[in-house]
């Protein structure tokens, strides 16, 4: 049964890839050999595009799969599940369920416009997903969840320097399996997951999945006095693929997906940050106190199709096709300041808490996404000591975004500003990459990749919010070509234990922002470098009962992208720091101490730090307490406030996790208790530093206990943020003290049957 944690009274085993090689089944299972010793399955991973073990891999990296990945993703959870759940890992997101910003080894992006990148790639099914609106596709039906730590530019294509979430779907196989899964929890929260495939006739097999997702409103209005007004939603989305092989050389797989999201957009939720930092006394989660939003909706449509092509050309050669299609159309409105009113209206007038200086409300649509990805890659293994892969790469994007203000003291809340923008993006790529055996022990691996990129950028304002006038259009063009690489050697002490040594250097092309309706100029940051340093041994422990993983690494950006978001001038505005360092350690830990008790651990520290002696920050917009020297002109006027030595924005240095099961065995089955916790460090939301945008460490846990047979069976009761934490997970820093929060505490059931 492949969802339990451990097998029972059978061979040691381990697991393999689904579907004639197109995509793993990355699983972590468990198995006992006639003695009842509780051992490790292998874990097949293709973080260089080939299936390997993952303890040969010279890359940092964590797998998420199973009941491990049940349990994180229970009670309806969007792929932010992976927060503080996995070393060096960090989601967060200010638009909701649609729009998740990944950072890993504090490497990533806090820039929340619709046509922005991020140095952390998502994968889904083998394609890139590279505008981060795509990012927040549903993880269901799912075999696992790999993230590849630090630069992966060689082989998985552009703007992949912080690292890549690579997801991989169960895949078409001749045999007829299946699942059904339904829970349902606080807030009237149900979920159903079902999946069901097989072979159709002779050399067809199929699969089809779909996920449909609610939860009730339960946040209420108190300006208003509506009550359960916000905070619900409904999520659906398939899958249904096809697996054709007519010949034992030859396989075509292809996939159709779809998803349709709607509820509320993000919650901000003014004055909840309390002078000197941490949430009020007497914070609400239930309530907010809105005078716009108009219902604060999050709509998303996204559709797509994936076709692979792979022909065995024998003599160890191979040639595999990847065409990706994504569509999506996004819309999201909500009370940006968080409050009513505004200050000069006098008081009583303005609320909650005694700033709220004025009132702010917009919306964000993705009015047109179309992104079209091909890969064609010739790889050569024979069985020898010679690996290696080169293919080509194109990606092709269009979107069309529009931004729009509202008046919110005006009747009818009418609009006041408009601008649209589009943004046509290119990119070629061309890769190559090999794997050598010098020795039986030591093998040394490479690769290079040229990428040349070209974005067209139009933005005009017709109408704004403080009578400034019609604007543009102003158009842009940037483009740059790089050069990555890596380089990495293996060596093996004995069958346990490999010690590896990586250096590569990645790359992020160049951005270009310009969001005109609250402001008139348009940024651009040039492209960025990072050259990464890392080292760290893979070990088997105990018979195979024990797997720790562990590793240092250093990296430095050069020209680091950074977003000024919000502030006192309320802007987004891109720019480039000089440099940027981090070092760090993950260490990964799985153990089955006896047959009946599993445990894994995570840890890692990252050390980050903002290099450039002249970079300046606006301030926040409020009386925060800031924590870094103001920057004077010769009239005594505050210019910015020097950042350099700051820590990345939402980089905690800190990032921990545990869980633990524990099973009884009983006639047919086993009953078993499931914990999981995780801890993120003290996190700073800004490039500048203060008190009150900021958010203490803390522990967030859940716990699922429940009974499982021997035929497929599972019933439990689960818990999500079971102590309750309340805590910041960013804010808003230009009209009042408005933050956004984590997740609430959820208790639920799930029954689940395979088949």
């Amino acid at each position: 049964m492949f969802r339990k944690a451990f097998f029972t009274r059978t061979t040691a085993s381990t697991i393999i890839a689904f579907a004639a090689g197109l995509a793993p089944n990355t699983m972590l299972a468990f198995a006992q050999d006639p003695v009842d010793e509780a051992r490790l399955a292998t874990v097949v991973t293709t973080a260089q595009r080939i299936e390997q073990n993952a303890q040969d891999v010279p890359v940092s990296m964590t797998m998420v799969a199973d009941e491990k990945l049940d349990v994180l993703k229970a009670a309806g959870a969007d792929l932010r599940f992976l927060s503080a759940r996995v070393p060096s890992v960090i989601a967060e997101s200010s638009f909701g369920r649609a729009f998740p910003r990944f950072y890993i080894r504090g490497f990533g992006n806090t820039d929340f416009d619709l046509n922005s990148t991020q140095p952390v790639s998502l994968v889904y099914d083998d394609v890139p997903y590279e505008n981060p609106i795509l990012k927040g596709y549903p993880v269901f039906d799912v075999a696992a969840v790999e993230v590849l730590r630090g630069p992966q530019g060689t082989l998985f294509g552009r703007n992949t320097p912080g690292g890549i979430i690579k997801i991989d779907s169960v895949k078409p196989s001749d045999e007829f399996n299946g699942f059904i899964k339904g829970s349902y929890a606080t807030y009237d929260a149900a979920e159903i997951e079902a999946a069901i495939g097989g072979r159709l006739v002779e050399n067809l097999s199929a699969r089809a999945a779909i996920i449909h997702q609610t939860r009730d409103n339960y946040v209420s209005n108190g300006f208003t006095n509506e009550n359960n007004v916000y905070e619900g939603y409904e999520t659906t989305a398939g899958r249904l693929q096809f697996l054709y092989t007519p010949y034992d050389d030859f396989s075509a797989l292809l996939n159709i997906h779809g998803l349709k999201n709607d509820g509320s957009a993000r919650l901000f939720r003014a004055n909840i940050i309390a002078q000197g930092g941490g949430l009020i006394d007497n914070f609400d989660r239930n309530s907010v106190f809105y005078d716009g939003g108009n219902g604060h909706p999050l709509t998303q449509e996204s559709w797509g199709v994936n076709l692979t092509l792979k022909k065995d050309f024998g003599n160890g050669w191979d040639v595999t096709y990847i065409y990706g299609d994504e569509n999506t159309e996004t819309f999201s409105r909500g009370d940006i300041d968080g409050g009513f009113g505004a200050a000069f209206l006098g008081a009583g007038n303005f609320g909650p808490g005694d700033t709220l200086f004025f009132p702010s409300e917009s919306s964000g649509a993705v009015d047109d996404l179309k992104q079209e990805t091909h890969e064609l890659r010739l790889a050569y293994d024979d069985g020898g000591p010679l690996t290696a892969q080169t293919g080509l790469f194109l990606f092709d994007e269009y979107v069309a975004i529009s931004s729009l203000s509202y008046n919110t003291l005006a009747l009818g809340q009418p609009v006041n500003g408009i601008a649209t923008r589009q943004q046509q993006s290119n990119s070629v790529g061309l890769f190559a990459s090999f794997a050598y055996d010098v020795t039986t022990q030591l093998t040394i691996a490479g690769g290079a990749r040229y990428t040349e990129d070209e974005k067209d950028f139009s933005v005009a304002r017709t109408l704004s919010p403080f009578g400034a006038g019609p604007l543009g259009p102003i158009s842009d063009e940037v483009s740059d070509e790089q050069v990555s690489f890596d380089l990495s050697a293996t060596y093996r002490m004995n069958d346990d234990v490999n010690l590896y040594g990586k250096l590569a250097q990645g790359y992020r092309g160049p951005s270009v922002q310009g969001r005109l309706v609250f402001g008139n100029t348009v940024s651009i940051a040039d492209s960025e470098t990072v050259l990464s340093y890392e080292a760290g041994v893979k070990s088997e422990l105990f018979d195979d009962r024990a797997r720790l993983n562990a590793n240092v690494f250093f990296y430095e950006l050069s020209d680091q992208q950074l977003t000024v978001v919000g502030g006192v001038d309320n802007t987004v505005q891109l720019l480039n720091g000089d440099k940027g360092e981090a070092y760090g350690f993950e260490i990964d830990l799985e153990a089955a101490p006896t047959d009946n008790f599993l445990i894994t651990a995570g840890l890692s520290y990252n050390h980050t730090e903002i290099k450039d002696d002249v970079l300046l920050s606006p301030g926040c917009g409020v009386p925060c307490t800031l924590q870094d020297p103001a920057v004077l002109n010769d009239a005594g006027d505050v210019t910015g406030y020097n950042i350099s030595g700051n820590s990345f924005p939402n980089a905690p240095e800190w990032i921990g996790n545990i869980t633990a099961r524990y099973s009884i065995p009983a006639k047919g089955g086993e009953f078993y208790a499931f914990t999981d916790w995780a801890y993120k460090g003290d996190t700073n939301f800004f490039l500048y530093e203060s008190a009150e945008f900021a958010q203490d460490g803390y522990w967030e846990g859940g716990l699922r206990i429940g009974y499982q047979s021997d035929d497929g069976f599972d019933f439990a009761v689960f818990g999500r943020n079971i102590t309750g934490k309340n805590a910041l997970t960013g804010g808003i820093d230009f009209t009042s003290f408005t933050g956004f929060i984590n997740e609430p505490e959820v208790w639920g059931l799930e029954l689940r049957s395979d088949f």
